[in-house]
């Protein structure tokens, strides 16, 4: 059974939210391609950032959160294609060939060319406009409302906060892709006299190993922290 990822309730912010990676921008302009016109965009980032969208639950290939606003209280769904079993693959093996690509992904981060080599494999791993598929209870009369929209910026925070979250979202699980990447890691450190970091006294190799992975995960968490 595939597992959801809950975030928190996003705060309130006074100010534009500004999307920094190349990922999240991507997926900025695909939710961008949904709006009817930029007076309706402009709303859904208001409400956005008005911290009236609860909580935003995330599986593979669906996503869904509540939004409230001055006529009632709304659900928000969504869909997006998912990856195949070949497609994840081999997005592994391009995640695996190097590993400052595995390390950086580890703490949030997509460096561009996995996906151009993903893309050289035939996956795609952000989504286009017309892949994401959102409904919504209000009942708007346009196919894509302002609450789906705003559930859509706040997914695109989080996705550019943590790419993790959206490969998530594209199927490649995130709790059995980082093990993977973690293992891939482990096998690849060299092991006794040959390697190249010199163990403290009285610190084993792989004590090191440990901590290398303790403080990777630490990162992640801070990072999700930070932004709550």
């Amino acid at each position: 059974m595939s597992k959801a990822l809950t975030f928190a309730r996003e705060p309130h912010r006074r100010g534009m939210v500004r999307v920094e990676s190349w990922w999240g921008r991507a997926f900025l302009r695909a939710i961008e391609e949904l709006a009817y016109d930029d007076n309706q965009l402009s709303g859904a980032r208001s409400l956005a950032r008005s911290g009236r969208i609860g909580g935003l639950v995330v599986e593979p290939g669906r996503f869904a959160a509540a939004v409230d606003d001055e006529r009632g209280l709304w659900t928000v769904t969504g869909m997006v294609p998912v990856l195949g079993a070949e497609s994840v693959a081999a997005l592994l093996e391009v995640l695996g060939a190097a590993s400052a690509r595995a390390e950086a992904l580890l703490v949030g981060e997509l460096p561009l060319d996995v996906a151009e080599h993903a893309e050289e494999a035939g996956v795609e791993l952000v989504p286009y406009g017309d892949e994401l598929a959102v409904t919504c209870t209000c009942g708007h009369w346009h196919a894509v409302c302002g609450h789906s929209l705003a559930v859509l910026h706040q997914l695109c925070w989080i996705v550019d906060r943590d790419a993790s979250a959206l490969l998530h979202l594209r199927g490649a699980e995130r709790d059995e892709l980082l093990g993977r990447l973690r293992r891939g890691l482990r096998q690849d450190r060299p092991a006794g006299p040959a390697a190249t970091d010199v163990a403290a006294p009285g610190e084993s190799t792989r004590d090191q190993v440990d901590d290398v992975e303790i403080a990777l995960d630490a990162v992640l968490r801070a990072r999700h922290l930070l932004e709550e």
